[in-house]
């Protein structure tokens, strides 16, 4: 006997009536190689003994030897073969590539039901209407039945209220009944910042859903998707060097103190109010002769990246500047080499000094945009949407009891 086959298999060479026969194990299978296959080596051997015993001969002990070895072999290969019927391998695990957070709930790859959902809508977000979208058109879930009466409080399986609309309403919240299934749920798009009355929203609601990527609801203001096959990018002509969208002008927040001491060193051009009048739906058109666009936010917290950087600078072709949060929170959202982020400079007059030389060369400028081949960026497009990926969050999720005990403390 001898184990000289190879291949990546794990075989042995048996001596067999003079000639080798190879026996080989792969993963969980056993095979035999050469001459013939086990059962038909058993059957030659075993007919062999079988004629002896007729003939009255004494059976040789290598013969027997011979015959117990084949009856081990094919004992393996039949029981290995079995096993692999009964028990197949797992499939391979592709973890899934987006931002995913745990969930209130467990989630299933299909519908845990397929009757319809009704979702009520506490208020209008900043009272500004808008028409609920067919939901099955976005998801590969039923759609809901959406609604803006009270009337429904008893009976939706889940309500939704934005925060900056009930934040003075806390305690009246509180003193609603509600059906012990019912799940209410706190949907913000605004900063820690902006967002008062955080301390009363603790052990009120069941679910988050908000621009936070630990949100059970995840509602971003844009990403990025994968297209199919790649696609060449067009970098719109530049003829101007800096412009900066900006409607909320405080001279005492950071981003206009680093716009002052930026503008030093580079010319910078300002639209929104009392600065250069800009329609919006020039804005695209405008923004995209620019070589970069300041995306400012407006304050600083984790995940908090507005259209400014989704609508204003990449749906425009031009790269952003970005100031807000650091840059590996960016880098969640954002290839690293797409945008420019302030805290990469010591100053400001560094970083004007990296775009002039950076609008000069054109090899670099364009490698900004590499990742356009194969990367679109999508706006969150609207309130309907949003509400929809909460119909879907609920299709999706067994109902258990969840309440988010330190809201405040957890979103700020």
């Amino acid at each position: 006997m001898r184990t000289d086959c190879g291949g990546g298999w794990r075989k042995v060479w048996v001596l067999w009536r003079g000639l080798w026969v190879c026996v080989g194990v792969h993963g969980s299978i056993a095979c035999c190689a050469g001459v013939s296959v086990q059962l038909s080596a058993l059957s030659v051997v075993f007919a062999d003994l079988f004629m002896e015993l007729l003939e009255g001969k004494k059976i040789s002990w290598k013969k027997l030897l011979t015959f117990l070895l084949f009856s081990f072999i094919f004992s393996f290969c039949l029981f290995a073969s079995l096993r692999q019927i009964r028990t197949p391998e797992p499939q391979d695990y592709n973890p899934y590539l987006s931002t995913e957070r745990p969930q209130a709930g467990s989630t299933s790859a299909t519908p845990k039901s397929e009757r319809s959902l009704t979702i009520l809508l506490w208020t209008w977000p900043f009272s500004h209407r808008f028409t609920f979208r067919n939901c099955t058109e976005l998801f590969d879930t039923p759609n809901c039945h959406f609604t803006t009466n009270h009337s429904w409080s008893q009976k939706a399986d889940a309500v939704i209220m934005h925060h900056r609309d009930v934040y003075r309403n806390t305690e009246s919240l509180a003193r609603l009944p509600r059906l012990p299934s019912q799940r209410w749920i706190w949907f913000n798009m605004e900063s820690p910042s902006h967002s008062p009355n955080l301390g009363a929203m603790d052990h009120l609601f069941n679910l988050t859903m908000s621009y936070r990527r630990d949100s059970d609801i995840f509602t971003p203001y844009g990403e990025l998707q994968l297209l199919s096959q790649p696609e060449p990018f067009s970098i719109p002509p530049k003829t101007k060097m800096v412009a900066w969208v900006v409607s909320n002008w405080r001279p005492s927040s950071p981003r206009v103190k680093y716009y002052e001491e930026l503008k030093k060193h580079i010319p910078v051009d300002v639209y929104g109010q009392q600065h250069l009048p800009l329609p919006m739906d020039m804005l695209q058109q405008t923004v995209s002769q620019y070589s970069f666009y300041l995306a400012f936010e407006n304050s600083q917290h984790k995940d908090y990246i507005t259209e400014k950087v989704w609508r204003n600078a990449l749906s425009s072709g031009t790269i952003p500047v970005v100031l807000g949060p650091p840059r590996e929170n960016y880098e969640h959202f954002l290839p690293p080499d797409s945008f420019i982020h302030v805290d990469d400079f010591a100053s400001a007059e560094e970083l004007a000094q990296y775009l002039k030389e950076l609008s000069r060369d054109t090899e670099r400028y364009q490698r900004y945009f590499q990742w356009r081949k194969w990367l679109k960026p999508v706006l969150g497009t609207g309130w309907a949407v949003q509400i929809c990926k909460a119909c879907h969050f609920l299709h999706r999720t067994e109902a258990s009891y969840h309440v988010v005990p330190d809201l405040s403390k957890w979103f700020v």
